[in-house]
């Protein structure tokens, strides 16, 4: 039976191709499969090379319907489309296996000859190319295909000769008229129909924050006159002349309602204004506060008015400002204390000549106070490290009155080190962490920021971990921060820690860790040595974040981090050096360093199924007073299934050093430097699968120290010749919510091997079990390397 699957397999694929071929057969009489389009551009001699590559790559774009899938020429999907043949039932086995695997043959239609040639010419003449002509015709493949071909007649395209803001004595036409130094109608620009649309809604945000609300885009007029000559058109700008009253006049802020503990079922009740208190102002006497006032329907006193006042920044008796009120609910829904936010304006009459009054509306619907949440999950490390992780939170929201959330986290898991060939370690984590965050800037002196950008937090961080390798060490760590973070703009993140400290103290060393020490073929016992030293960090540590513009059209987009730590600073300078030339606090020796690192990322949408990935990471620590080298915690690590995946979990490295070079079996070996670079091609197939293909480069290196490592572990001008590169093949798994990927990898150069022997490229042959068993490394890992 086995010797018979394959040539079951065989006939089944065969029986396929032949039915397939018959296609033609299939199609309705007179009708033909229409397999794709071609495009003739006959275009002036004023337009580029690539302006007219452009242009074709955006009317191929436009061409509809799209053609069947195809296999080298062969219309597989339709062919398996007509081999399953029509369903008896719309839900039974064979449709279901006829729309997974089929596809109902797209037919060449006159219809759609004409409406696309229709929509390119319209294209073609709102990209400012004038008078363009575009006519289709269907050309023959075969007996049974055929394909569209669009030619085009594409003119000298026009360009902004220049721009005029007409305004009048109106208060809108004012508005207009202010807002004109930023137009993003530039002389000799092309002329694009889509950037005068986004001209026209610049105007209109403009207008509506200087208190216009009812001003719309279609109220601004834009007049082109074509008549200049040499291909140029004027723009004229002003507000059209039959607008609603309405939205000529700007509308001032009487009073700010807030309903803080809003529901349907009790709206009634949460709405009553007879109930609403004021909080105190500062001068009661000043009468120029008689129209400022805040109205907060919050009975029980759960939120503390000082809380809506750092919240919202629309205020009574000032004109409306659009991106105040969408700067409010942003802030409101950020906060993370109410479920729901909405708002309304309610005009409430005249109140003056030119100008009119509303009273706003907050109805805010909050979350539980409290709540508990059990999680049950899988992980993946950066050095291989998979198990599982049981997390039990405590969620305390509004906990002091003005939107504080507490968050208490107790975590216990089991971590196993996969693909590192039987030679991994078992590791026991317990721990208990809690955060504070304020949405505000929390310091005994002011601190004065932007108000016009996302509230900033203050977050208090106190945590404790145990750590248990498996008969190896324990590693009991305290942490405790006082920080910032807030944005400055949706593309920059800053992240500040005044305050951080760590304590790590080793213990309970195990059997496995005194025979590593004591053998006599160990290379190297120093690393081992040093974690039976309590270490203490006290730092201050800055991040900062900047990010492409989330965009689905984007070609390239990036990121970039930034972090910078400096440990021991101002305790170097208040502490004086003990006998044994050690500054200490409580006895405890601190470390001293300063260490800064940045992590690009740079990614390539070649096309709509392949996408170029890139990382780069140059991080440099340097040890000085107290420290020769950065605390183990600190340093980086080079290998494993986010790092280069050649080698094995944090294998590479310092230097020409190696792990595997004696019997180590369980070494860490870190550095003060390191360098790393990686580039992917990611390539989809389907909706689910994808495959990709990359090259990692990198190492570490000590800064200067090279007591544990031996010579070659110091960063030098040698260091290119000494980095760890592999490259191999990947398969991903995409379910939506998160990526399963496994990377098949091995070495391209070993550093640790003698300089003239470390390119190993001649030395790959996979039908050795030995060489495969030392140079293929599997990872398995969740999400995305970088």
């Amino acid at each position: 039976m086995k010797r018979t699957q394959p040539y079951l397999l065989v006939a089944f694929l065969t029986s396929i191709l032949l039915y397939g071929c018959n296609v033609a057969k299939h199609l309705p009489a007179g009708e033909k499969l229409y397999v794709g389009t071609d495009f003739v551009l006959n275009t002036d001699s004023t337009i580029t090379k690539d302006e007219k590559s452009r242009l074709t790559d955006q009317l191929t774009e436009l061409a509809r319907p799209r053609p069947n899938k195809q296999l080298f020429g062969f219309p597989y999907k339709v062919a398996m489309y007509y081999f399953i043949g029509e369903p008896k039932k719309e839900k039974g086995f064979r449709a279901g296996l006829r729309r997974r695997f089929g596809e109902a043959p797209v037919l060449a239609s006159a219809r759609g000859l004409t409406a696309n040639s229709e929509l390119m010419a319209n294209v073609l003449e709102n990209q400012g190319y004038f008078r363009s002509r575009v006519g289709g015709e269907f050309v023959d493949v075969n007996s049974y295909k055929t394909k569209a071909r669009y030619t085009a007649q594409v003119p000298q395209r026009y360009l902004i000769d220049s721009v005029s803001f007409i305004g009048d004595s109106t208060q809108v036409a004012r508005a207009m008229f202010n807002a004109s130094p930023r137009t993003l109608l530039k002389a000799g620009d092309p002329f694009v129909l889509d950037v005068i649309n986004t001209e026209k809604q610049r105007i209109a945000d403009a207008v509506k924050q200087r208190g216009f609300y009812y001003f719309l885009p279609e109220y601004v007029a834009m007049l082109t006159d074509t008549a200049v000559g040499n291909h140029k058109v004027r723009f004229y700008v002003a507000i059209k002349p039959d607008i609603p009253a309405a939205a000529k006049v700007p509308y001032f802020i009487r009073n700010v309602n807030i309903f803080p503990n809003y529901t349907l079922r009790t709206a009634r009740r949460d709405t009553n204004l007879t109930e609403a208190y004021q909080p105190p102002v500062a001068n009661p006497a000043d009468t120029s506060l008689s129209l400022r006032r805040f109205y907060i329907v919050d009975s029980a006193r759960v939120f503390k008015p000082q809380l809506f006042n750092d919240v919202i920044s629309l205020r009574p008796g000032r004109r409306y400002n659009s991106r105040a009120q969408d700067l409010s609910l942003s802030r409101l829904v950020n906060l993370g204390t109410f479920k729901y936010v909405r708002n309304r304006f309610e005009p409430v009459g005249r109140y003056g000549r030119d100008s009119a009054l509303f009273d706003v509306n907050y109805y805010l619907t909050p979350l539980p106070r409290k709540s508990v949440r059990l999680e049950v999950s899988g992980n993946s490390r950066s050095n291989n490290l998979a198990g599982t992780l049981l997390t039990l939170s405590f969620i305390g929201r509004n906990f002091l009155g003005r939107a504080e959330q507490l968050t208490v986290n107790g975590t216990a898991g089991i971590d196993l080190q996969i693909g590192a060939a039987g030679r991994g370690v078992t590791n026991y984590r317990y721990g208990v962490d809690a955060t504070l965050s304020f949405p505000r800037l929390v310091s005994p002196f002011t601190i004065r920021y932007d108000r016009r950008q996302i509230l900033p937090k203050t977050n208090l961080s106190l945590g404790y971990e145990l750590l248990q390798r498996d008969s190896l060490y324990n590693l009991s760590s305290f942490r405790a921060s006082f920080g910032y973070a807030f944005r400055t703009s949706n593309r920059v993140e800053h992240s500040f820690n005044p305050l951080n400290v760590n304590f790590v103290h080793p213990f309970n060393e195990g059997p496995k860790f005194y025979e590593a020490v004591s053998d006599t073929n160990v290379a190297i016992s120093g690393p081992y040595l040093r974690l039976d030293q309590d270490v203490l960090i006290l730092s201050s540590i800055y991040t900062l974040n900047v990010t492409s513009l989330p965009n689905s059209n984007r070609k390239y987009s990036n990121r970039y981090t930034l972090n910078i730590e400096p440990a021991g600073n101002l305790a170097g300078l208040l502490v004086k050096y003990d006998d044994l030339d050690y500054k200490r606090i409580f006895g405890l020796p601190f470390s001293q360093f300063f260490r800064i690192d940045l992590d690009t990322r740079h990614y390539f949408q070649l096309n709509k199924s392949l996408v170029w990935a890139n990382r780069f990471f140059g991080g440099v620590g340097i040890p000085y007073g107290n420290s020769v080298e950065l605390p183990f915690v600190r340093q980086y690590f080079v290998g494993g299934a986010n790092s280069v995946r050649a080698f094995r979990p944090r294998a590479v490295g310092p230097g020409t050093f190696s792990s595997e070079s004696g019997k180590v079996l369980f070494q860490d070996g870190g550095g003060d430097v390191k360098l790393e670079v990686n580039t992917e091609l990611r390539a989809k197939l389907g909706s689910i699968f994808q495959l990709a293909t990359f090259i990692d480069a990198g190492n570490v290196w000590s800064y200067t120290d090279q007591t544990y490592y031996g010579p070659g572990s110091q960063f030098s001008k040698d260091f290119i010749k000494q980095l760890a590169i592999g490259g191999g093949i990947g398969l991903r798994l995409d379910l939506s919510y998160f990526l399963i990927r496994a990377d098949l990898a091995t070495p391209f150069q070993k550093p640790y091997l003698p300089e003239g022997q470390r390119w190993v490229l001649n030395q790959i042959d996979f039908g050795s079990r030995d060489w495969r068993r030392e140079n293929l490394i599997l990872n398995i890992a969740v999400g995305y390397p970088f």
